[in-house]
């Protein structure tokens, strides 16, 4: 396919049902200039990106021609930790829903696309600056294997907005990005609310038939049988648990506060979406907050793992209304197990070894944290150093070298890095002679580690480049740099 126009939109989303939506219009902005454009995100999505012209893109995702209907979802949530049910979609639309090239469907769904029922008297805009912000963190996390949404396109809309959160007026944007979708933990919470039990089993059903097809496969869905049914909706659960615990754990290894784990931001296919106020490390810290407002830390880095555990047993409430507590509470059990494990190896990912230590690869894990809970290094520059030492200069021959990036270590800390440094040697040793060579971990080194992580003050200088003299190279740069299909 070579235009937009060519995409085959499916109507999942209208056969739901009205419960779920109301049909929105568009804002229209005074003007529209394309200022980013995913070429890998277009490919996904079946189009030739070379053929898909720039103007074409402001006019489809900018201006929104020739597309009807628009959709704001609505749904409920548990927003640090008390319950609102005047939420949904306030300032996004679901733009359309379609199959990529690898055969699973994915939303279409805009950022700062105009006001909704949902809106709260805000004005449904989103900033340049936040615009700018939620691409650094999609590709930012793609490239470090976390399983994510991703920016398609930003356009700068020519409007001026007040926030109290940044210098105004801002520079106004509409923001488009691919999920697999928008219905949220909060979408079942809503329908609880309603006491809409069929509403429920109707939407679970929905998300299980696009979203979980190896459960429907396993546990074909039978409403004649409510022993059947029951199979059905305990396996999804159980392969949801599966997810988000694996999510936790990217995100944990990535070094990455999401900020917000309110149930609303939970995605019902187990994918981190809806990034706002987020932080990427500079030291390791546990108690590390990406938000002003996150005083007592509930959303804290290192608390990831116990909320998003937590809002799975919020998920259960709803779901009663379907199942029985016990037998949802069993596969909630796994979590942590399913957590460890998956944490294990994307951890050794990051350390230039293979997922054949998952199990063996403890030490070293526990070795590097009390490395960096020591020692007061930028938390991603620590890998990154470790990637570009080994592609420059190898894998020292001998335990007694020291690795130049990291010869600076404080005395305090100098038997903490012999002992991590002694650990990684050995557990490279421990690889076959095609993993264990410069070139492979070198490579897994590289694949697996940012270039320069995204911390708040490289986010700060990418923006303060594009506000004060509109110059978007640095921004693009860093992308070259990060992005991959």
């Amino acid at each position: 396919m070579c235009h937009i126009s060519s995409l085959a939109f499916q109507p999942f989303i209208e056969e739901l049902g009205e419960k779920f939506w109301d049909i929105v219009e568009p804002a229209i902005f005074p003007c529209s200039q394309l200022r980013f454009r995913n070429n890998f995100v277009l490919e996904q999505l079946g189009l030739n990106c070379y053929a898909v012209t720039d103007s074409e893109i402001e006019a489809a995702f900018g201006r929104f021609e020739g597309r009807a209907p628009l959709l704001a979802l609505r749904y409920h949530g548990y927003q640090l930790g008390t319950y609102n049910p005047s939420l949904g979609d306030g300032r996004g639309f679901l733009y359309g829903q379609l199959a990529d090239t690898r055969g699973n469907l994915q939303d279409l769904s805009t950022k700062g696309s105009g006001t909704t029922p949902w809106s709260r008297g805000g004005d449904g805009r989103l900033t340049l600056k936040g615009g700018v912000r939620e691409i650094i963190a999609s590709e930012a996390l793609h490239r470090l294997g976390v399983t994510t949404s991703r920016t398609l396109s930003l356009v700068e809309t020519g409007e001026e907005l007040w926030r109290g959160d940044e210098s105004s007026p801002a520079r106004g944007s509409v923001m488009v990005r691919i999920a697999r979708t928008h219905l949220r933990f909060g979408t079942c919470e809503r329908l609880l609310y309603q006491n809409d039990s069929q509403g429920l089993e109707r939407l679970l059903l929905f998300v299980i038939a696009l979203y979980y097809p190896e459960v429907a496969a396993v546990y074909p869905a039978d409403c004649s049988s409510k022993a059947a049914l029951e199979r059905h909706l305990v396996a999804f659960y159980a392969e949801l648990v599966n997810r988000v615990a694996k999510l936790a754990a990217e995100w944990m290894v990535a070094g990455f506060t999401h900020g917000v784990l309110n149930t609303d931001n939970m995605s019902l296919a187990g994918e981190g979406l809806d990034y706002g106020p987020y932080a990427f490390l500079n030291r390791w810290d546990p108690k590390f907050t990406a938000t002003h407002f996150d005083q007592t830390g509930l959303y804290a880095y290192g608390q990831q793992p116990t909320i998003c555990r937590h809002n799975l047993r919020l998920l259960q409430e709803p779901l009663t209304m379907l199942l029985p507590k016990e037998l949802m509470e069993e596969h909630l059990e796994q979590f942590t197990n399913i957590y460890e494990q998956h944490h294990r190896i994307c951890f050794l990912r990051r350390l230039g070894l293979t997922s054949d230590f998952a199990t063996e690869g403890k030490e070293l894990i526990a070795a590097t944290l009390n490395l960096l809970a020591k020692w007061p290094v930028d938390y991603g520059r620590f890998f990154s150093g470790l990637a570009k030492h080994v592609s420059a200069d190898g894998i020292p021959d001998k335990f007694e070298s020291l690795l130049p990036f990291l010869s600076k270590v404080p005395e305090p800390t100098r038997e903490s890095w012999l002992y991590w440094r002694d650990t990684w040697l050995y557990q490279l040793r421990q690889l076959s002679p095609s993993d264990n060579s410069r070139k492979a971990v070198a490579n897994r080194l590289q694949r697996w580690n940012l270039p320069h992580v995204p911390n708040r003050s490289l986010i700060e200088d990418l923006w303060q480049a594009i506000d004060e003299y509109d110059d978007w190279r640095p921004l693009k740069n860093w992308l070259t740099e990060v992005m991959i299909s």
